[in-house]
């Protein structure tokens, strides 16, 4: 029987590969100066204590919060496309995820990891 899961998130990951692909195709000026990059005080937070806006693969890679990860999404991490998602954060993901990961997904995994210790 097929992982309704796996057909999800292979769902997500070729619209997230249609999405980067349009992203790239499109190139700045030559003569434009790169962006200063931008003080991102939530990203200095997902160190110290990881959310759903933190990228899938610092999730996985934590055991703490792959534990969270693998009690409301078994298996994300061996996904054959997690290679392709795993730098979305799974608020990112869920519009692409047909039905899979849900608010009240997203809510119950974000209290789950606000309810850990912090780093």
């Amino acid at each position: 029987m097929e992982n309704p899961m796996s057909k999800t998130l292979i769902a997500a990951a070729a619209a997230s590969l249609l999405l980067v692909g349009a992203a790239s195709a499109q190139t700045a000026p030559a003569t434009a100066p790169a962006p200063a990059p931008a003080q991102d005080h939530a990203h200095a937070e997902h160190h110290a204590h990881p959310t759903i806006d933190s990228p899938i693969e610092a999730l996985v890679n934590d055991p703490a919060t792959k534990a969270v990860l693998e009690k409301h999404l078994p298996g994300m991490d061996k996904h054959p496309a997690y290679g392709q998602f795993k730098g979305m954060s799974l608020r990112q993901l869920a519009p692409y995820s047909q039905g899979a990961i849900t608010d009240e997904k997203i809510a119950a995994i974000d209290a789950d990891l606000k309810a850990l210790p912090a780093a």
